[in-house]
């Protein structure tokens, strides 16, 4: 062999890239690249798609007024829901001073509780409203209840109305109605009219 060839032999050639290397770095950026389309087709989809149905279960509130009536407790309850509300809560407290709740949502998804309490009126406004809310005028609803209300808002904008219930054995005082929540005024009278201490029929 030549001096030449044996030079040239005997040189180190220039390293060149491993062809892993390569491969390595070209799926990541693939990957960055696929990841990046991803979340702009989520994004575009979250932005155009509507808003989630995300209601709770209706709860049945008759099973509950009618145990109580069996046992010669007076609850206030809906004789019919509006058109699309539904009971998403009872709260049932019994003892020498029974208290009874009710959470709706509306059709539109706003809340309205309603709390039968033997309880000052301001202590029921200061658990379920505002601690200090602005009394408004007095209200005349067409109401199997109550003709007179007191009504009620605080700085968030929720509303609500009182009412004193008539004494069950026609002595003392009767408990304190509260009709209260995030739904408009108009909402909140649409359920008053449907409220009752009827006997509930089998």
């Amino acid at each position: 062999m030549g001096e030449g060839a044996g030079e040239r032999a005997g040189e180190q050639q220039p390293e060149t890239p491993s062809r892993y290397s390569r491969t390595y770095g070209g799926l990541v950026a693939s990957l960055l690249v696929t990841l990046v389309v991803v979340l702009a087709y989520v994004g575009l989809r979250a932005l155009n798609r509507d808003e989630l149905d995300v209601r709770p279960e209706p709860v049945d509130y008759t099973e509950a007024v009618a145990a109580a009536q069996d046992s010669g407790i007076t609850l206030v309850y809906p004789r019919e829901l509006p058109e699309g509300w539904i009971v998403t809560r009872l709260d049932f407290e019994r003892g020498d001073r029974p208290a009874w709740g009710i959470n709706l949502l509306t059709d539109d998804g706003n809340f309205v509780g309603v709390r039968q309490e033997d309880a000052d009126v301001d202590d029921l406004l200061a658990t379920y409203v505002d601690e200090q809310p602005s009394e408004g005028e007095p209200v005349s609803l067409d109401s199997p209840l109550a003709s007179s209300w007191r009504t009620w808002s605080d700085e968030g904008g929720d509303h609500a109305f009182s009412t004193e219930l008539p004494p069950v054995d026609g002595s003392g005082t009767g408990d304190t109605l509260l009709v209260y929540g995030s739904a408009s005024a108009p909402e909140q009278v649409e359920l008053i009219r449907q409220l009752v201490t009827e006997p509930l029929e089998p």
